[in-house]
């Protein structure tokens, strides 16, 4: 039930004559996804068999709900007359599937953030969503905003509507020889393969999924640079989702309708519209003719009478099939089976995450969500985004991921690989369709440390006076055992303490004895920013001897708090 040309029929419709009309006014606009209707003539006269429909709008010829709102303001019940979950009573028009409604809200946030000029209303997408699918079927999805079964429009084979070859191997509507229109905004499977877009974060474009189909529908809508403001580019809009007159007067209808008051109701709450632009006053499905000359007028410009009656084919067409949105059982039980939704996301496990630089954190956030009844719900999206100044990331290398609860409602986020900026940030858990608060852990990143360093050989460090040392200082650190690789550390010359001093007081810089050469070649007795290698190795540069003689000490430390003694020996040769 979307986009498409040719007759409407419904309660009170007009004849095919003005269908055809509106249709050849809208080939002459300019307006994105609107497509040229093909002349009756093109039709495959001698075989009966229809002709592809080439370039069809967005949903092709499918039938749309034609119901139309009370004429009374909407306002929601009264507190002391809401009904409990599940036990919406008859002709609440007004109310929206709380999933539905958020999606179409969503969408409508996005679009001001990425098309500020298109200024849509979300009410618009509320209008053609009601149309379209009834609200998904009256909000039967699941807790991600998917359908919980497919919505689909008739086969598009030309009988009755455009004929359109299959484009996607049966891949979203399950027809591999012709498509079909598919999901709550039906789209047919060629345009969302060009419209398509991921309005839940879970990382796929569904057209089944309500979240999904309504950005898809905003951007498709927000077209061409259309400001919809303005009442001609509204008009524009809706009619390059639908050719058809009548089909923008009833979405304009609920537009209006919405735009007064509305409400939310339970999921699988919604009313399901009853009567559909396919079927006559008895509720029939009624076969499709098309007028035998097309009006034709330059894009702008109001169209014409047809020059022509419409005639009616010699034997009628083949009934169009009914799409899979079941309308409401006039008479039957109209009590609605509620779809549980999120009621609450709580932390469980770790509180508060910590890694060296370049590490693991020690623990992994973890949540879980019930529904209102209080049970585990599975298959959520949970929605884990890191807020702050940090180089941290998930697996892979991303800032956010979306993962499902699994069947005991919990869901861990990613394994977080700790960067080399040291600090703390939030790590950020939400429900992808639900407002419920979001649940965060501070985490923190800390310099590598080490808590060992001794030296990798026992060779004497000896020198005569005014030479150069023979051998190097090269030391391993470690911390708890384990390799610590890229540790800070820092190497200096100390004096030897006096007899009896404080040995928690920090040690003198000595001024004499051995040094080591920056860059120019003066000497140094002080070495910062040294770090360990990948295997935890530090190898010192090399030392030299001024004039004195004796016994002098170095000492490196390292962060975390790993230090070592070295000692020095000048003395002249034997």
């Amino acid at each position: 039930m979307a986009p498409h040309m040719g007759r409407r029929l419904r309660k009170g419709a007009g004849t095919t004559a003005v269908a055809a009309l509106a249709v050849a006014a809208l080939s002459a606009s300019q307006a994105p996804g609107i497509v040229h209707a093909s002349s009756p003539t093109d039709q495959a006269a001698s075989d009966g068999t229809p002709t592809p429909t080439p370039n069809a709008p967005a949903s092709g010829n499918s039938p749309y709900y034609t119901d139309l709102p009370p004429l009374t303001s909407p306002t929601p019940p009264p507190a002391a007359t809401n009904p409990p979950v599940g036990q919406l009573p008859a002709g609440d028009q007004q109310g929206i599937p709380a999933t539905v409604l958020d999606a179409y809200q969503k969408a409508q946030a996005a679009l001001a953030r990425d098309r500020p000029n298109c200024h849509l209303p979300w009410q618009l997408l509320g209008g053609i969503g009601k149309v379209e699918s009834g609200h998904a079927n009256g909000g039967r999805v699941n807790a991600n905003g998917t359908t919980l079964t497919p919505i689909l429009g008739p086969v598009l084979n030309g009988a009755g509507f455009a004929n359109i070859t299959d484009t996607d191997h049966g891949a979203y509507d399950g027809d591999s020889v012709h498509d079909r229109a598919v999901g709550p905004m039906q789209f047919i499977p060629s345009t969302w393969a060009s419209s398509g877009r991921d309005g839940n974060g879970d990382g796929v474009k569904d057209p089944n999924n309500v979240y999904d189909a309504a950005l898809a529908a905003g951007f498709y809508l927000c077209g061409n640079g259309r400001d919809l403001a303005v009442k001609a580019d509204l008009d524009k809009a809706i009619l390059s989702y639908n050719q058809s007159q009548e089909y923008l007067t009833t979405v304009t209808t609920w537009f209006d309708f919405y735009r007064r008051g509305t409400h939310e109701v339970p999921d699988g709450a919604g009313s399901l519209p009853g009567r559909r632009s396919d079927q006559n006053a008895g509720g029939q499905t009624a076969p499709t003719t098309k007028p035998t000359t097309p009006a034709s007028k330059p894009s702008g410009q109001p169209p014409s009478k047809p020059t022509t009656k419409p005639t009616a084919p010699s034997t009628p067409p083949t009934p169009p099939a009914k799409p899979t949105v079941p309308p409401a059982k006039p008479g039957g039980d109209t009590t609605p089976t509620p779809v549980p939704r999120p009621k609450t996301l709580e932390a469980t496990g770790a509180k508060e995450l910590t890694a060296f630089a370049g590490g693991g954190f020690s623990g992994r956030p973890t949540v879980r969500v019930t529904s209102d009844s209080g049970k585990a719900m599975a298959q959520v999206s949970v929605k884990f985004e890191l807020v702050g100044d940090t180089d941290t990331r998930f697996a892979g290398g991303a800032t956010t991921a979306s993962v499902p609860t699994a069947a005991d409602g919990t869901v861990a986020a990613p394994e977080l690989k700790a960067g080399e900026k040291t600090g703390t940030f939030t790590v950020r858990a939400t429900v992808l369709t639900s407002p419920l608060p979001a649940v965060e852990w501070k985490a923190t990143v800390v310099a590598r440390q080490a808590d060992g360093l001794k030296r990798d050989d026992a060779k004497e460090l000896t020198a005569a006076p005014g030479a150069e040392f023979a051998n190097v200082v090269s030391l391993k650190a470690t911390y708890k055992g384990a390799v610590a690789s890229g540790v800070a550390a820092t190497a200096a010359m100390i004096e030897t303490p006096a007899a009896g001093a404080d040995p928690k007081a920090a040690p003198k810089a000595n001024d004499k004895g051995p040094y080591f050469k920056d860059t120019k070649g003066n000497p140094v007795r002080e070495l910062k920013d040294l770090k360990t290698d990948a295997k935890g190795d530090l190898v010192l540069p090399k030392m030299y001897a001024d004039g004195q003689s004796g016994t002098f000490l170095l000492r490196v430390t390292t962060a975390g708090g790993a230090t070592l003694t070295v000692e020095l020996k000048v003395a002249a040769a034997s």
